[in-house]
């Protein structure tokens, strides 16, 4: 009685008997061909890894400058908030230069009447209320002439002050906080001429 072949047993032992016989180039070339695929997906793994790396360096990068871009924004409307009355203020300085003037004549004049203080009693009330927007007046009579504060119109020449004291206040000079809103035009003095001395009409018109 003749034995049965088993059809997958004979399969698996051609398989075997084929690897078995291959030529050693071959594999050589199967475990090549593998391990160029493990290198190539190496640095493929390594572009990716940097890619990645660059991407979340730019998110960073791009977080912080928007961050920086609030801060400046709100440093700036606030500033903006702070110095947003200026214009206004500035177009109201000539009244307030008429209203000395007038309070100063009537002075001169001596008149004291109702009319000179009422004008007076406005002149104090817009300088109370600049003085709570931050508005104040640049303090320059006696003063070191500063180019920063003041505008200098004329010189004076005398011996009571050092040179380039602020002699004379010929228009007041306002601030806004801490900028200029108005520089203050001034007369400075001057050291006289060796051997001069100011007149004594002079020596009061200083004085004034």
């Amino acid at each position: 009685m003749s034995e049965t072949t088993n059809p997958k047993s004979n399969a698996r032992a051609v398989a075997e008997a084929s690897a078995e016989n291959a030529p050693p180039s071959q594999e050589a070339s199967e475990a090549t061909a593998v391990l160029d695929d493990l290198e190539a997906l190496r640095e493929r793994t390594a572009t990716l890894e940097k890619e990645r790396d660059e991407f979340r360096a730019l998110l960073q990068r791009t977080r912080a400058d928007f961050e920086n871009y609030q801060k400046r924004a709100q440093r700036d409307l606030i500033q903006e908030l702070r110095y947003a009355h200026a214009p206004l203020a500035r177009d109201l300085l000539p009244m307030l230069d008429n209203f000395e003037r007038a309070v100063a004549a009537a002075k001169q004049a001596g008149e004291t009447g109702p009319l000179m203080q009422g004008v007076a009693m406005i002149q104090s009330q817009v300088l109370d209320a600049f003085r709570r927007h931050g508005i104040t007046r640049i303090e320059a009579l006696g003063q070191p002439f500063d180019p920063n504060l003041h505008e200098a119109v004329s010189q004076m020449p005398t011996s009571e002050q050092p040179p380039n004291t602020v002699m004379q206040i010929l228009e007041h000079g306002y601030l806004i906080h801490d900028r200029v809103l108005r520089p203050a035009r001034v007369i400075i003095g001057v050291a006289p001429p060796a051997g001069r001395e100011p007149s004594n009409d002079r020596k009061r018109e200083i004085a004034k």
